[in-house]
């Protein structure tokens, strides 16, 4: 069986991703000048396979409920505060800066908008040619 080790490296501003396949022998490796008896490699084997499986499912069995519960309340208290704190709150300014949005929109009418209006008529009528100098 193959795992797949997976490294990101940034060069030149761009990610690479390598994909190193790992397998047992080449975590528990023997030099092949010398090599146990096969019982021990194959027992090893499958040592190493059990207590990788099992260890993750404990490790799974442990953390998955805890950690699923904290997320849950973590969102179930953002959900809360956004709907009985924050939008009524922005309702409230939204509401008692109604008068600020009039001025502001006016402010935009007589000042801002006439200056990019005649900026616009000015400059849209020039035409930019590109052309190759073929010799």
């Amino acid at each position: 069986m193959h795992y797949c080790l997976h490294a990101y490296f940034y060069i030149r501003n761009s990610v690479v991703c390598l994909c190193l396949k790992v397998t047992f022998e080449n975590v528990i490796a023997e030099p092949p000048s010398v090599r146990s008896f096969d019982k021990v490699w194959f027992w090893s084997h499958a040592l190493f396979e059990v207590s990788r499986v099992w260890c993750y499912r404990f490790i799974s069995l442990v953390l998955a409920v805890p950690v699923s519960l904290a997320a849950g309340l973590l969102f179930a208290v953002l959900s809360c505060l956004h709907i009985w704190l924050i939008m009524p709150c922005v309702q409230l300014l939204l509401i008692n800066m109604q008068w600020i949005q009039a001025v502001w929109a006016n402010i935009l009418n007589i000042f801002i908008s006439p200056f990019f209006s005649s900026f616009g008529k000015c400059y849209g009528q020039i035409i930019i040619h590109l052309e190759s100098a073929e010799n």
